[in-house]
């Protein structure tokens, strides 16, 4: 059998694909749900993605984009799954009593997230400090609070404040502070396109909004006061 050539780059060989699973592609392609051994995906994410494919002049039912509702469903769902995140399932009794009252401070934590103005990513790091006042918390569970933020459609300025509310909320500290700093793609790919803007927003709550607590804090993660 011949080749099919999607992209003058692209060969795809239909004797790849299974005798069964072509004539279903075949049938219908972009409402095709997972194959055998592969996780669901929501079908209205699917069937939007469709209408995008078409919306920009693409051929949803050539061989390159057969799958491509699917595997785009998916990836909306992880993206997006900071909505449907129980904290309190994910701190998981990792609150304890300690009678520490000094500055911890969990620096570079890495971030993914989706500005909701464009649909477009925004990435960068997040740093957090709080100010323990009786109640400890797991180190890992710091990055796992941005997690939940960051896995939804988001702006900047109220993901940083986010994180440092819910530390406030489930800890009561002294003082939380958190900085996040990024690169969004909304700026780089159009627009403006500046290649090289970070953005950075802060939340300084409780002890924090005093200059000699917040340069320590500074000093820590590497960043100097203006």
């Amino acid at each position: 059998m011949a080749p099919v050539t999607t992209l003058p780059e692209r060969t795809v060989e239909l004797e790849e694909i299974s005798t069964l699973e072509r004539e279903e592609l075949l049938a219908s392609p972009c409402t095709l749900g997972p194959a055998e051994g592969e996780p669901d995906s929501n079908p209205a994410l699917r069937g939007a993605t469709k209408a995008i494919l078409e919306a920009v002049g693409e051929d949803p039912d050539r061989v390159g984009l057969w799958r491509t509702p699917h595997r785009s469903a998916l990836a909306w769902e992880f993206l997006t799954s900071g909505y449907t995140a129980n904290i309190e399932k994910i701190l998981n009794g990792a609150i304890f009593e300690e009678k520490y009252d000094e500055m911890v401070v969990v620096k570079d934590i890495d971030f993914f997230s989706m500005c909701e103005h464009h649909l477009l990513p925004f990435y960068g790091r997040a740093h957090i400090a709080y100010i323990p006042n009786g109640k400890i918390v797991g180190l890992s569970k710091l990055p796992r609070i941005v997690e939940i933020f960051a896995r939804r459609l988001q702006v900047q300025e109220r993901m940083t404040r986010q994180i440092a509310d819910t530390i406030t909320h489930y800890l009561d500290p002294t003082g939380v502070a958190v900085i996040c700093e990024a690169r969004h793609l909304c700026m780089m790919m159009r627009g403006v396109q500046k290649q090289n803007s970070v953005t950075t927003t802060s939340a300084m709550l409780g002890a924090f909004k005093q200059p000699q607590t917040r340069a320590e804090f500074m000093t820590l993660i590497g960043t100097k006061l203006a």
